[in-house]
């Protein structure tokens, strides 16, 4: 149920028109404030939700409320009038991003989709970027709710899950939460420079993320960080480098990166990590020019176990041709 109050006078644009007073229906109970806005102004940037909330133009219930306050079904939400740019403003994906992230769909069904996310994309737009993974699945679906599950980094490939449901994205969060990966197992592919012994290496090392100056976060092992675990095994040696399978029983940022480094084996072009002799060698050798990290499968169960899912992404073409180009 929707209902306008024209006291707000219009803004223009999208997102313009009066004061919109917005019940949260049943399916989005237990969502966020900021994520709620972000799903009802379409285009809207991060920051100017948290504007109109911190200013007090949203309101819930007719009270104040902060961003990350979790709303409840038939709470009243106070919309502001807000001036969002028109698409041709702003601009859209582009025609190339688009068909891009059409062909990359690997799995769907009514709850949700699955991609191959190529790398270099986003997972969502911000920081410089105008368009990532969610965005683009928007434009393309304009009339679907959809949610992304997890994140994947920037230059990794591979298996991205988005929700059209609320219920299947609030458990999939929920299995996120299980203690040591017992609710979702996650499964890489990498190229480890150097030569990894043979068997199951445990790297079992906490990570703390810091920020360098201009913001980019930077990751290390340290002991005042949260608990990281994964599990390196070696899949064929090729080149002396080694193509491994990793497990990981979090999901800390850039932890399969940061324990590769750990244990004197970083992911092969990795620039922020990685051994850039070794990276400029593989470049020249075998046109290796991003990091060789691919997310590979997912596997989970929703409705307490009643519903099974194995998610594959076959590993991007231009990390086989380069691993081919190995011998």
């Amino acid at each position: 149920m929707t209902t306008t109050d024209s006291s707000g006078g219009g803004a223009g644009g999208p997102g313009g028109g009066g004061v919109r007073t917005v019940r949260v229906p049943d399916d989005r109970g237990g969502q966020r404030l900021d994520n709620f806005l972000l799903g009802q102004l379409k285009g809207a940037p991060k920051s100017l939700i948290y504007k109109i909330v911190r200013s007090g133009q949203v309101r819930v219930n007719g009270g104040r409320a902060k961003a990350e306050r979790k709303l409840e079904a038939g709470d009243e939400v106070r919309i502001p009038p807000v001036r969002l740019a028109v698409p041709g403003e702003a601009g859209t994906p582009s025609r190339g991003l688009l068909e891009a992230m059409a062909a990359s769909i690997v799995f769907e069904d009514d709850r949700l989709l699955a991609i191959s996310k190529p790398s270099g994309i986003a997972s969502h737009g911000g920081s410089g970027i105008s368009f990532g993974v969610i965005e683009t699945l928007r434009a393309l679906r304009p009339n679907q709710s959809l949610e992304l599950v997890h994140r994947l980094d920037r230059d990794t490939s591979g298996l991205m899950v988005v929700a059209k449901k609320r219920s299947a994205l609030t458990q999939l969060q929920a299995l996120m939460r299980e203690d040591h990966g017992a609710g979702i197992r996650k499964r890489y592919l990498t190229l480890l420079v150097g030569r990894m012994p043979d068997g199951v290496m445990t790297v079992d090392a906490p990570l703390h993320v810091g920020l360098r100056q201009g913001g980019e976060r930077h990751v290390q092992v340290d002991a005042s960080g949260k608990p990281s675990l994964s599990h390196f095994r070696v899949l064929e040696r090729r080149g002396g480098q080694s193509y491994c399978e990793v497990r990981i029983e979090t999901g800390r940022t850039h932890q399969i990166r940061v324990h590769a480094r750990h244990i004197g084996h970083p992911v092969a072009g990795d620039d922020k990590y990685g051994d850039v002799d070794a990276n400029r060698r593989l470049r020249d050798q075998i046109g290796l020019r991003r990091l060789f990290l691919h997310a590979a499968s997912l596997e989970f169960s929703l409705d307490g176990g009643a519903a099974p899912y194995v998610l594959n992404a076959p590993l991007a073409d231009d990390l086989r041709e380069a691993l081919d180009r190995l011998g």
